[in-house]
């Protein structure tokens, strides 16, 4: 079955009125993400350099309180970090076992799962879900989520969405 491609989004986020198009409808599709993936605790778009570009909730980009949702503890940077760390730590690995590029990295935790999958140019899309959650349901819509986000993750998209996410709300 194939799911249909979303239609694009003309509405800016509520934190996010400034946007271009394009960042709009990356929102779009991460707040789709979301909505349509039972388990999902928290989802992060970052950049090459581990900053975080895209985050499914916004108000705990600093420092937030611990247990905000069942997420990750602390902050929405945290998932950006741990997203960073994991995909360079399986590049590495790959490299040095000649296993060529990496396409996704799953963590199976007692109490969650962690998803990292390459977007583009080394950006990767991180998502922290409960341990009941079904994996592959979760890997198909993240491959949606990159097919249709690879494209316009562009450097001049990066560059807008991290200053975005550095503003005041």
């Amino acid at each position: 079955m194939t799911a249909p491609t979303p239609a694009l989004n003309n509405s800016a986020p509520k934190n996010h009125p400034a946007l271009s198009s394009a960042a709009r409808n990356l929102h779009w599709l991460l707040t789709d993400l979301v909505e349509e993936v039972p388990g999902l605790l928290s989802v992060a778009v970052v950049s090459s350099d581990g900053l975080l570009l895209l985050s499914s909730d916004p108000g705990r980009n600093a420092e937030g309180p611990a247990d905000h949702r069942g997420g990750p503890k602390g902050s929405s940077a945290d998932l950006a970090t741990i997203v960073a760390g994991v995909g360079s730590l399986t590049i590495g690995a790959a490299k040095l076992m000649d296993g060529g590029g990496v396409k996704q990295t799953m963590i199976a935790m007692e109490d969650g799962s962690l998803f990292v999958m390459s977007i583009s140019d080394g950006s990767l899309l991180g998502v922290h879900a409960t341990p009941d959650c079904d994996m592959s349901v979760v890997a198909y819509h993240m491959a949606l989520f990159v097919g249709r986000a690879g494209h316009v993750l562009t450097p001049e998209l990066r560059s807008e969405l991290r200053q975005s996410m550095e503003s005041p709300r």
